[in-house]
């Protein structure tokens, strides 16, 4: 149930060019706000059409408050529907994952195919001949796409295609699948999850942020042979780039591909260690192609609001209230590419798992951050570092890596979303 407020909220107040007001992270009216505006009635990520291969194959899912079940129709399409019975509400589908050719509600037996339509309710004699099946299914969302195996779905309606959503952004997708000599990806390895008691956009802000990682990360850069410390030491650093609808990326590879070396992206392995690799890749790309992405890497972006391509990880957000959220990371696997995937997979291990380097660091700073709100002077959260020296490179904004150039891009399409009057949605 939301909360109202008797006063709008003004975000051209709370949302400005160089700041954001720390009740954004902090207000439970607002964060109601952000589940219908953004989850409710915006794209979102939900999941990868490899996880359900199979008709019958389904995985469930969370979209804001709401609890979603996406699966694989008998025709081969991708549903993503209600998680919830049309009968008294029951929530039909209690596993993480499965196969089946229906779905039958648990309470008193209602069966729904798996487009989410009713087909059948036990002794229907109780409901007479007027009783329509048409009008009693599983809601679906109101609009579902997928791209490139990534599975988007706005569950009342964004008002824009994927198309628009995506922008020039949809580079960063193709980046990912590329890197395969097949074209596609393998989401397959299963999702590690982390529980954050931090407010949801404190996770893609950091998740793009250069700024923190000499800092946060200090003891990683100082334990390991970092081929990000070579980077920047030897001045071909990354860049932040705004790819527009609130998309954003620390591109690391534009510094790699000035380098030169193949793999350097990837712990500086040897091309001679992936063999079958190489060779399929030059035989779908050409030499020429295939080098240019050995050298360049997969990318390190946002996808607005909840997808996070972290190189060889996809990574998702749920929120959970105001001051929590829960992380899913699963290794980026490439269909048709097992040398890769195995080393894939130990990156993940090292980058994301429990004993690792990184996301430890990452959860501890998020909630010192959520904590230090709880002081509430300053009001002010500054997101004016770089304003001074951004410039435009092929219709994008770009600066240095440590700018706040992409929390401001995140923060204008909120800003859009926040914005948005729902009541003209037809």
């Amino acid at each position: 149930m939301r909360t109202e407020r008797a006063v709008p909220i003004d975000y051209d107040v709370l949302v400005q060019a160089d700041r954001v007001h720390s009740a954004l992270y902090t207000d439970p009216v607002i964060f109601d706000e952000e589940m219908e505006k953004i989850f409710h009635n915006g794209w979102v990520f939900v999941g990868h059409d490899s996880e359900i291969p199979g008709p019958g194959d389904y995985v469930t899912r969370q979209i804001g408050y709401q609890p979603v079940i996406m699966s694989r129709g008998k025709d081969g399409r991708v549903h993503v529907v209600r998680n919830r019975c049309a009968h008294r509400g029951n929530k039909v589908c209690s596993r993480e994952s499965g196969n089946s050719k229906v779905f039958a509600c648990p309470y008193h037996g209602w069966v729904y195919d798996l487009d989410g339509s009713l087909l059948d309710t036990p002794q229907a004699d109780g409901y007479g001949a007027g009783f329509d099946k048409s009008a009693h299914g599983m809601v679906p969302a109101a609009q579902v796409e997928v791209y490139r195996g990534f599975v988007f779905a706005s569950l009342n309606h964004s008002g824009m295609t994927l198309d628009e959503h995506l922008g020039r952004a949809r580079e960063l997708l193709d980046r990912c699948c590329d890197l395969s000599p097949e074209g596609e990806l393998d989401l397959t390895a299963g999702w590690l999850k982390h529980r954050f008691k931090a407010n949801w956009k404190m996770l893609p802000e950091n998740d793009c942020d250069g700024y923190h990682v000499d800092f946060t990360h200090s003891s990683f850069m100082s334990a390991t042979d970092s081929q990000a410390i070579d980077l920047i030491q030897s001045g071909a650093e990354p860049v932040v780039r705004d790819w527009g609808n609130g998309h954003i990326e620390i591109d690391f590879g534009v510094a790699y591909r000035k380098r030169g070396n193949p793999f350097e992206w990837f712990g500086r392995v040897s091309a001679s260690k992936l063999p079958n690799y190489v060779k399929a890749m030059e035989a779908h790309y050409g030499k020429e192609k295939a080098n240019e992405m050995f050298c360049g890497g997969p990318p390190h972006a946002i996808i607005f609001p909840n997808l996070f391509l972290g190189e060889l990880n996809v990574v998702f957000y749920y929120p959970v209230s105001a001051g929590e959220c829960v992380q899913l990371y699963t290794p980026m696997l490439l269909k048709g590419a097992p040398e890769v995937n195995q080393r894939a997979i130990h990156q993940t291990e090292g980058a994301v798992g429990p004993g690792s380097f990184l996301i430890p660091e990452d959860v501890v700073i998020a909630e010192r951050n959520q904590a230090g709100l709880a002081a509430q002077q300053p009001e002010w959260m500054d997101l004016s570092r770089g304003l001074h020296r951004e410039y435009q490179q092929d219709g994008l904004t770009v600066s240095h890596m440590s700018d706040e150039t992409v929390n401001r891009a995140f923060y204008r399409r909120y800003k859009t979303a926040m914005q948005r009057d729902l009541r003209a949605v037809t």
